[in-house]
């Protein structure tokens, strides 16, 4: 009996070619076949062109490919249209994003509960979610603070905390220590760590910082749109 754990992310032969000009293709993806399952923290590794960005909105459902298939939680992404796209990406995924991406007028609170109001989710529900997942990242005491009270690591941890809200099984961040020194970077990799293995979440991380090769489980390689290495 076959008892390995089923992929949360599933990618056959996938390809994005974009044609800025009408003569002109640049493929961006060139045939990615991957899979990673429940509990691994993976690093999306390359120079810049190499298509990491590109392969995060297609799974993410931001970029639709040119060709090939994206398997998430057994959804075929192909299948969905627009808005239904949109309703599955709201409650199935977690975003983080170097930019931090809060709301500077609302507290740490206040930006990880309006996730959880978009979801249609009870208030008492909402309030105990936010409150655990800025605990789980460490905020529990800056929970009346808004961003700009705060350092750029704990913007980082607010920005986890809300990408945490909706339980997803799968968060894919863009390099979400760009903007941070090195000692902050370890900080926030050891957090995602834990929250793969304890939350038994899937995470898929682009990055150019050396730092992650000392937290991910796994590294993917990416050049010029193709894998060309994985290392665990």
């Amino acid at each position: 009996m076959n008892t390995s754990p089923l992929p949360v992310i599933q990618t056959v032969d996938l390809w994005r070619i974009y044609q800025p000009a009408a003569h002109q293709q640049i493929a961006a993806l060139r045939g990615i076949n991957m899979q990673v399952e429940a509990g691994t923290f993976v690093a999306l590794k390359g120079r810049s062109g190499s298509g990491k960005t590109t392969l995060l909105n297609c799974l993410g459902g931001l970029d639709r490919p040119t060709s090939g298939r994206i398997l998430i939680f057994d959804q075929d992404l192909s299948n969905l249209n627009d808005p239904e796209i949109t309703q599955w990406r709201r409650e199935r995924l977690g975003f983080v994003f170097q930019s931090f991406g809060l709301l500077p007028t609302l507290s740490a609170f206040e930006n990880v509960e309006l996730l959880l109001r978009l979801s249609g989710r009870k208030r008492t529900e909402r309030i105990q979610r936010s409150q655990d997942c800025l605990e789980l990242v460490g905020l529990k005491k800056f929970i009346h603070h808004r961003p700009y009270e705060l350092s750029g690591g704990q913007q980082q941890r607010l920005a986890i905390a809300r990408a945490l809200a909706n339980h997803p099984r799968l968060i894919l961040a863009d390099e979400p220590t760009g903007e941070l020194d090195s000692t902050t970077a370890r900080e926030i990799f050891a957090l995602l760590k834990r929250i793969a293995e304890e939350e038994a979440t899937c995470l898929l991380v682009a990055s150019h910082d050396p730092l992650i090769d000392e937290y991910a489980h796994r590294i993917i390689m990416l050049q010029d749109g193709q894998v060309v290495d994985v290392a665990q």
